[in-house]
């Protein structure tokens, strides 16, 4: 907090120093970034065989800044390309004592899902354009059409990317599945956006736990024979720095 503090009062009452500050906040982040996943992981045990998260800083730059920026600048082309890599770098970062995991979706697994909805906005919008153009009186129904729109396209989205993560990640011989489905998560969404705005925010963490337990109740670990063969990785100690940070300034995971 004190950190945040300073980096406010400098950026507006010293622009040059926050301008400074900004930069080397940009270039921190990917280390706070690794830190944070590290400390997540660290305190995650299953049987008392310890999560590992171990990434390099260059390769979260990558993620972070690089990917992103080729996605934008080839006109979001390549944004589901950006979106495999970073799922690529946590998944294959992270490990289950000794073992890492190991992530096999493709790039057209994530441009698939873009496709689908690029095809659908076009379509709903030309609809809603349509109906502003030629009954002007009930141009609120095209508004409310493409706002419905919007918000089975957030679902689905969320639904489509969250079963192709974990359906791509495995440990070894054991598979991930997931289920999650759009009339769910939907009904969740719903629910923690109006107690959040009822609640003035007050509701925000319950909101947390009320998706992180719909989402754990449809994901699934296949086994193929035993968990038991897994290797306690060697002790180590990771500071919840870079976990703090990221919730202060808003880049944590």
């Amino acid at each position: 907090m004190i950190a945040f503090i300073a980096y406010y009062y400098a950026l507006t009452n010293y622009p040059v120093y926050g301008l400074l500050a900004t930069a080397a906040l940009v270039f921190a982040i990917p280390y706070f970034y690794n830190q944070s996943l590290a400390f997540n992981a660290r305190v995650s045990a299953y049987k008392n065989i310890q999560f590992r998260f171990k990434g390099s800083y260059g390769e979260a730059f990558m993620v972070l800044y690089i990917w992103p920026l080729v996605g934008v600048l080839t006109l979001g082309i390549l944004i589901p390309f950006s979106m495999l890599k970073m799922h690529q770098y946590v998944v294959r970062n992270s490990a289950y004592g000794t073992r890492n995991f190991s992530y096999e979706a493709q790039h057209f697994d994530y441009a698939k899902i873009f496709l689908v909805l690029l095809g659908a906005g076009l379509t709903i919008g030309g609809l809603s354009w349509f109906i502003t153009l030629m009954f002007p009186d009930a141009a609120i129904l095209g508004i409310v059409l493409f706002s419905l729109f919007y918000f089975a396209a957030f679902i689905y989205f969320m639904v489509q990317m969250s079963n192709l993560y974990f359906r791509s990640t495995s440990l070894g011989e054991h598979q991930f599945g997931a289920n999650l489905e759009m009339p769910g998560m939907a009904k969740v969404v719903l629910i923690n956006t109006l107690l959040t705005v009822l609640t003035l925010g007050l509701y925000l963490p319950a909101a947390k736990v009320r998706m992180t337990k719909y989402i754990a109740e449809h994901v699934s670990l296949n086994i193929d024979g035993s968990l038991d063969h897994f290797i306690a990785a060697e002790q180590e100690s990771v500071s919840a720095l870079g976990e703090q940070m990221g919730q202060v300034f808003d880049f944590g995971t």
